[in-house]
């Protein structure tokens, strides 16, 4: 009887750890905008390309439209093992490193080139890594575009914006831009935008525009001012213990089916919001303005005193790093 016994035990034992072994590693990925925008379609690329290279060794499922957590969230959720990986925009860090607040300075870049080439630095590789300390790994830069201001009324120079709501991310430079201009920025989820604005409850927001059109913010704003004021990418993050806790060679598989998403999805972001604008101009429920350069400098000579009231913070070396992307 003992000898069945320990047998019994043996065999249970084994194909409990043949289970185990057979168990795919769940990759949950979260993420607040819609499939159809360039984010949307990198995290899909990835789920697919993992499960035809990877078969059942992980198991990506994507979560988009703030389904399972809103970007105020999900990092915290990420720490305590809630979800694997998330794309915030890279204003969400704030709280976990001040040096990505660079991407949020106003008119620091003049186009989505300068923004890849300053990412693409030794500075802006560098930034990935400011997260370990706070228990976060960046895994790579997701372009989304430049930044468009959406109102009710027109908005052609500072003065227009001047006692106007608009929605901001959770960024003390967002908030400062806003603030050089008399406007009232005011920190609210993305998923809670579009009811915002409908209801008239703020009078405006910034949005490249595959997020103005995936999410028909056109259809409840009146303008849209093409101010290319900034910039709106996103951080693929996941945490350390999750990362550093895979096989080395799940790791390295993993890592390179994310940089092909990514490459994927920056690829085609650009043409993405070429084609979105047009879609919006085309749709005839929000009128798309055009600024002289006078006025565009008005905008500009307005909101760079913010560079200089978050240099400290930031760091003037990686603010002149930035700049120097220009070039």
């Amino acid at each position: 009887m003992r000898l069945l016994t320990a047998a019994a035990t043996t065999l249970a034992l084994t194909l409990g750890a043949q289970f185990a072994a057979a168990a795919p590693i769940e990759l949950k990925f979260s993420h607040v905008v819609a499939e159809n925008t360039p984010k949307g379609q990198m995290a899909l690329k990835f789920r697919d390309l993992v499960a035809e290279r990877m078969g059942d060794k992980v198991e990506v499922k994507v979560f988009p439209n703030s389904q399972l957590f809103g970007d105020n969230k999900v990092l915290e959720a990420m720490l305590l093992g809630d979800v694997q990986m998330a794309a915030p925009s890279l204003s969400k860090f704030q709280k976990y490193t001040k040096s990505l607040q660079v991407f949020d300075l106003p008119f620091l870049f003049k186009d989505m080139e300068a923004v890849e080439r300053f990412q693409q630095s030794d500075k802006g590789q560098e930034l990935l890594n400011s997260l370990r300390k706070r228990g976060l790994v960046g895994l790579g830069y997701l372009h989304n575009g430049m930044k468009q201001l959406s109102a009710n009324d027109p908005l052609r120079v500072p003065a227009d914006a001047a006692g106007k709501k608009f929605r901001i991310m959770t960024s003390d430079v967002l908030q400062a831009q806003f603030e050089q201009v008399d406007a009232v920025p005011l920190k609210k989820p993305f998923s809670e935008v579009f009811t915002l604005l409908q209801t008239k409850a703020i009078d405006g927001a910034e949005n490249p525009w595959s997020n103005i059109y995936s999410k028909k913010f056109h259809e409840v704003q009146p303008y849209i001012t093409e101010t290319n004021h900034g910039v709106l990418d996103y951080l693929v993050v996941t945490s350390a213990e999750f990362w550093n806790g895979l096989d080395d060679d799940v790791r390295a598989e993993l890592k390179k089916a994310l940089d092909e998403s990514i490459a994927y999805g920056n690829s085609i972001s650009g043409q993405k919001a070429a084609e979105d604008r047009q879609a919006i101009i085309d749709s005839g429920r929000s009128e798309v303005l055009q600024i002289s350069d006078a006025e565009r400098q008005q905008w500009v000579e307005a909101m760079k005193p913010v560079w200089k009231e978050f240099e400290d913070e930031i760091g003037a070396d990686l603010i002149e790093a930035a700049v120097q992307s220009n070039q």
